[in-house]
C-alpha cells in the first residue's frame, strides 16, 4: 500500500519545510517538493496535511506499564498505556523490565514481554532494571544485549528494594562498557534520604508534602556527581534519568564538559509542575513521584527549560507510572507508603509543543528532543525518530494551532485524575501512522491492540 501525505510542513531535527512524504507499505520511501513527482496518481491513500506539521512518531524512552511497586501495580497496562501514547503522538516506548532479587536478567525481560506481546498498541522495547548485581548477572549481560536489550538501569535510591552500592555499580558499569551497553541511572542518595524520611515520621510529619521535603535537590546532585565519576572510571556511557533539579543537571553537564559520554533526561512534570502548585493536605499525593517536584522559586524549572532549549538536556521522557486515587490512599497517614508516579505518556508531545508556542524552542528542537535524540539514545535511530528513506513509516500529523484543555474527563490514560487538570495548551495530534498503518484518525484511535511490535535495540548512537 502506497500512502501520500501532502501539503504539510515536514519537521525534523534539522529544520522544517514544505514537502510531500511518500510511504510504501511500512517504510518511508521519499520526501520531495510539494507536487513535484505526481505521486497522487499512484497512491492508494492520500492524507491532506495542509496547515499541519508532519513529524516522525515520538519516542518515549522511559515508561513503567504494569509496574509492581509498593504492594500494587501501576494502573496503565500495555494496552491502555500504549493506546494513550499513540493518541498523543508517541509511536514507540522503551519500558523498564525488572529483575527480581535473586533472579536472572532474561527472566525479567520474559515477564515483561508476556505482558506486552499481543497487547501493545505501539512499538516497544525494554531496558532492564538490575537490582541484584552478582557475578552470574554480570555474565548474563552479554546475553541480554544480544537479545536486543542494550541498556540497564541502576539505582542509588530505594535501599530496601532496588539500591546498589558504589562497588556493585562500578562492576556493572565496567561490564556495560565492555558490551557497549548504556547505563541508565536513578541518581538520588537513598541512604541519606531514608534517614530524613524516618526523622520526619518520628516528628509526626506524615503528609505528602514531606515526601518532597525529604528528597532535597542537593542529594540528587550529590548522587549524579558520584555516578558520573564512577562512569568515568568504568568508561561506560551514562544517562541520568528523570533529572528534576538545576543542581542535578549541572552535575551531569559538568561530566559532559569533561568529554564524558553523559546524557541527561528530564520529564514534563519537572518542566510544568512545582511544589508551589500542590494542594493542601493529602490531595498532594497525586503529585508524589521520585525524584520529587521542586520549588519554582529556586529556579529549577527555568534551568531545565533552558537545558531543553540548549541541548544540555538530551531527551524529554515521561517516567509514566500512574496510580489511581484509590491506590494513592495507601499512603494516608504515612507519606512513605504513597505509590510514587505520575501519568503523562499521552501529553508529552503536547506539553513540549507548548514550549514552541511560548517561544522557548524551535519546532526542530521539539522534534529533536521528543523523537530523534531519544531514538539515538535508545539505539533505535535511524529506524525510529526520523522521516528518511528506509525509516519506519511512523508519522504524526500535528495541528500546531489547535487548542485543548487537559483533563481527566478527556484523557485516555487509565487514571482518574490529571496532574495537569485545566491546563490550556496549543497543539494537538490529529493523525498517527504506525509503520504505515493509520492508527489514530482525527484524534480517534482506530488501531488494534497487538499492533505494537517488540524492537530489539542495538548500541546507543548518541554522541
Amino acid at each position: 500500500m502506497r500512502t501520500l501525505i501532502r501539503g504539510g510542513s515536514v519537521v525534523s531535527a534539522a529544520g522544517s519545510g514544505s514537502a510531500d512524504l511518500l510511504i510504501d507499505d511500512d517504510k518511508v520511501v521519499a520526501l520531495a517538493d510539494p507536487g513535484s513527482h505526481g505521486w497522487s496518481a499512484g497512491a492508494d491513500h492520500v492524507i491532506d496535511a495542509t496547515g499541519r506539521y508532519v513529524l516522525p512518531g515520538a519516542v518515549d524512552i522511559h515508561t513503567h506499564m504494569e509496574l509492581p511497586v509498593s504492594g500494587t501495580v501501576s494502573s496503565d497496562d500495555f494496552t491502555t498505556g500504549t493506546r494513550a501514547a499513540l493518541l498523543g503522538g508517541t509511536t514507540t516506548i522503551v519500558d523498564y523490565a525488572g529483575q527480581e532479587r535473586g533472579g536472572g536478567l532474561l527472566e525479567g525481560v520474559e515477564r515483561w514481554q508476556a505482558r506486552a506481546e499481543g497487547r501493545a498498541c505501539a512499538d516497544y522495547g525494554f531496558h532492564l532494571m538490575v537490582t541484584d548485581v552478582r557475578p552470574d548477572t554480570l555474565a548474563e549481560l552479554g546475553t541480554l544485549a544480544a537479545a536486543g536489550v542494550s541498556s540497564i538501569k541502576l539505582f542509588t535510591a530505594y535501599p530496601d528494594t532496588n539500591y546498589s552500592d558504589d562497588g556493585r555499580i562500578l562492576q556493572a558499569m565496567r561490564r556495560a562498557a565492555d558490551l557497549d551497553v548504556m547505563v541508565m541511572m536513578h541518581a538520588e542518595n537513598g541512604i541519606a534520604i531514608d534517614v530524613l524520611r524516618a526523622e520526619a515520621l518520628a516528628r509526626g510529619d506524615t503528609d505528602p508534602i514531606h515526601h518532597l521535603l525529604t528528597r532535597p535537590a542537593s542529594l540528587e546532585a550529590e548522587a549524579v556527581e558520584r555516578v558520573v565519576r564512577l562512569a568515568e572510571v568504568a568508561g561506560c556511557q551514562l544517562t541520568i534519568v528523570h533529572i528534576s533539579s538545576a543542581d542535578a543537571l549541572h552535575a551531569a553537564v559538568a561530566g559532559r564538559d569533561r568529554g564524558l559520554p553523559v546524557f541527561a533526561e528530564t520529564c514534563p512534570q519537572y518542566l510544568w509542575l512545582a511544589i508551589e502548585d500542590l494542594p493542601d493536605g493529602f490531595d498532594a499525593a497525586r503529585y508524589v513521584c521520585s525524584p520529587p517536584l521542586r520549588w519554582r522559586r529556586e529556579g529549577h524549572q527555568q534551568a531545565l527549560w533552558d537545558g531543553v532549549a540548549t541541548r544540555r538536556v538530551d531527551a524529554v521522557a515521561t517516567d509514566h507510572c500512574p496510580f489511581t486515587w484509590e491506590q494513592k490512599q495507601a499512603g494516608r497517614g504515612d507519606f512513605t507508603r504513597i505509590p510514587n508516579g505520575i501519568g503523562s505518556v499521552e501529553h508529552r508531545l503536547d506539553l513540549l509543543h507548548q514550549g514552541v508556542a511560548d517561544g522557548r524552542m524551535s519546532p526542530a528542537r521539539w522534534v529533536e528532543v521528543c523523537c530523534t535524540d531519544p531514538a539515538r539514545l535508545a539505539g533505535l535511530h535511524p529506524r525510529k525518530g526520523v522521516l528518511a528513506p528506509g525509516s519506519d513509516a511512523d508519522v504524526v500529523v500535528y495541528d500546531p494551532a489547535a487548542e485543548q484543555v487537559l483533563s481527566a474527563d478527556t484523557h485516555h490514560m487509565n487514571v482518574d485524575y490529571s496532574v495537569f487538570e485545566g491546563l490550556t495548551i496549543t497543539g494537538r495530534t490529529e493523525t498517527v501512522l504506525l509503520r504505515g498503518q493509520v492508527v489514530v484518525e482525527d484524534g480517534t484511535y482506530v488501531g488494534t491492540p497487538g499492533d505494537g511490535r517488540f524492537l530489539p535495540r542495538g548500541p546507543s548512537t548518541a554522541s
